[in-house]
């Protein structure tokens, strides 16, 4: 006989999503892109891709050329974001991601993404994703992940303590912020699991969601 493992079962008021990584994989468009950048500065490739997801570019350039005016950051930044957005090959949804989504129809909850808003936008159109009516984006924070503002920003915009969300993340930095938040943190995917989450699932088809009353759902994870 196989053994099973019983799903972990968290309470939560309200969810915050991240999206690359979590809801949408655009891992070919950041790799060429980033990897593109590492040839122009000198840099080896796979060491700026340890560093760059779940942060706002600006923020990475920040960490792989510390000696840098950060106004240069910035500017570079804007026009990698505006490389990203017009390219969306290879642009398709986390496994279970739709099903996921519509399923959160009657539940607070946000995205929370190092992307502007037409990045954010171009991913999710792209992934066939619906856009939450809440969104937290590069323009709605000061700070990028790991500092916890945009996650806090969205408990506030949904109304709920932030001790009654979770956070749906696979990067380093996303998992960081959220529990700097003082939330609890999902971890989607291979990328997650070296950064200790609460909890860890493959994709997005190992999440259930049901009413728990009182306005709280139930989360059934694995």
């Amino acid at each position: 006989m196989t053994a099973t493992t019983a799903p972990t079962v968290l309470t939560a008021r309200a969810l915050l999503l991240d999206m690359d990584g979590t809801l949408v994989n655009s891992d070919a468009v950041v790799e060429r892109i980033w990897r593109r950048w590492a040839d122009r500065h000198g840099l080896d490739g796979d060491e700026v891709m340890k560093v760059v997801h779940g942060r706002q570019g600006y923020a990475s350039m920040a960490l792989l050329l510390p000696d840098r005016p950060m106004e240069r950051n910035y500017a570079e930044n804007t026009r990698m974001l505006a490389e990203e957005t017009a390219d969306m090959d290879g642009v398709v949804p986390v496994p279970g991601a739709p099903e996921f989504l519509a399923s959160l129809r009657e539940v607070p909850h946000a995205l929370v993404t190092s992307a502007d808003v037409a990045l954010s936008t171009a991913r999710m159109t792209a992934a066939g994703l619906a856009l939450p009516d809440v969104r937290i984006t590069a323009e709605s924070v000061g700070a990028s992940k790991p500092d916890p503002e945009g996650f806090l920003k969205g408990a506030a915009e949904l109304g709920v303590a932030p001790a009654d969300c979770v956070v749906f993340e696979d990067s380093g930095a996303g998992i960081e912020a959220g529990r700097a938040a003082g939330m609890r943190v999902v971890g989607v995917g291979p990328r997650a699991g070296f950064h200790r989450p609460d909890v860890v699932v493959r994709d997005l088809t190992q999440v259930r969601v049901e009413p728990a009353g009182d306005g709280a759902v139930r989360l059934y994870l694995g």
